[in-house]
């Protein structure tokens, strides 16, 4: 991977709008109301990975921060262009001391979806899970952008 440029920072050039609904919508999924009346320093909320996405010559890979979770926990789907990350985390914790038993539970489930470039071959995507970090390989296909072209744009006048 010899050129490796950011995507979505890309895009953000291209389209600030599209930029600014992606932060609202990461705000609202990171301050989604809690599950319980009682929160004991937990956070209590969903957990939103966070996803990179760098372009080489060959392939896309993409990149998402899951600590905590096991691959069992993660499920990956692509459908009309779409790749869609799916998973639950699961937390419990007993305390004893004393007389006292304090128990910690916290669940929260997310999904992403992030639309992927239009020269993807979906049929070789792979993934690979180690210590918390989901690695998503996003094979190029040569057919798609051998069948891009420029168009040429006459003027009026």
């Amino acid at each position: 991977m010899n050129d490796v440029t950011n995507v979505p920072a890309k895009r953000a050039a291209q389209s600030p709008f599209g930029w600014l609904r992606t932060e609202i919508d990461r705000l609202f999924d990171d301050f989604a109301p809690a599950r319980s009346a009682f929160n004991f320093g937990l956070s209590g909320f969903a957990p939103v990975p966070a996803l990179e996405m760098a372009s080489g010559e060959k392939e896309y890979r993409l990149t998402a921060e899951l600590p905590g979770m096991k691959d069992e926990d993660v499920e990956l789907s692509v459908a009309d262009g779409v790749l869609t990350i799916k998973g639950e985390k699961r937390s419990e914790q007993e305390h004893k001391d004393g007389g006292y038993l304090l128990s910690e539970r916290s669940y929260g489930s997310f999904e992403r979806r992030v639309t992927l470039p239009a020269d993807i071959d979906t049929d070789q995507i792979a993934a690979a899970f180690h210590n918390g970090v989901l690695t998503i390989t996003l094979p190029r296909n040569a057919e798609a952008t051998e069948r891009t072209r420029k168009i040429a744009i006459s003027s009026r006048g």
